[in-house]
């Protein structure tokens, strides 16, 4: 079986790498791995999340789904220092970056878990949920992470997904409708959509 940046376990050999980039006004510093989503620089459908990004009206803690090595979630939980950003993902080797980045920066309201899916936390509600989906693991998969995120979200919660056009965004579109009422794009560029779902 072939390993993936979503794959839980890796037999990939580490050999670690450090970097800073600015994300929000704020220069972080990010060790990363082989074996990890975009391990050379913050991919630009992450980024235009982060810029995208407003905090919820309503309390209640965000999600990074599918943190990798924490750039989403850590760069938010530097700006929203009164939230508590959880973050989650499959892969092992993503979660201990994103702890070691977490400690770098010296960034303390986080909390990150090992979870495929929501399914480790399950006892969890949000007021805001992020995804850069991780789509080669199929539709399928990605739909799933949406339905579970819709059910996760308290009432005005509010989930974000940057998606390509080429990839499914208009599908993925018409989901977030099905499960959560309301849904627009706030961004668009270079085929990227950043779509945000607000529970109704």
């Amino acid at each position: 079986m072939s390993e993936h940046y979503y794959s839980k376990k890796t037999t990939t050999k580490s050999e670690e790498k450090t970097w800073s980039y600015e994300l929000r006004g704020h220069s972080l510093s990010f060790t990363t791995d082989h074996a990890v989503f975009s391990k050379r620089e913050v991919d630009y459908g992450s980024r235009m999340l982060i810029d995208a990004f407003t905090e919820p009206e309503v309390e209640g803690d965000v999600l990074d789904l599918g943190c990798g090595y924490g750039p989403i979630g850590l760069s938010l939980a530097k700006d929203f220092q009164e939230r508590n950003i959880v973050m989650v993902d499959v892969n092992e080797r993503a979660l201990d970056l994103a702890k070691k980045n977490a400690v770098q920066n010296n960034i303390h309201n986080v909390t990150i878990k090992e979870s495929d899916r929501l399914q480790g936390i399950s006892d969890y509600t949000f007021a805001s949920i992020l995804t850069n989906p991780p789509i080669r693991a199929g539709k399928e998969v990605v739909h799933h992470m949406f339905e579970e995120s819709a059910e996760a979200l308290v009432d005005q919660g509010e989930l974000w997904v940057v998606i390509q056009k080429k990839q499914g965004a208009p599908s993925a579109k018409q989901k977030l409708e099905e499960l959560l009422g309301h849904v627009e794009v706030v961004t668009k560029q270079k085929g990227y959509y950043i779509l945000k779902g607000t529970k109704v």
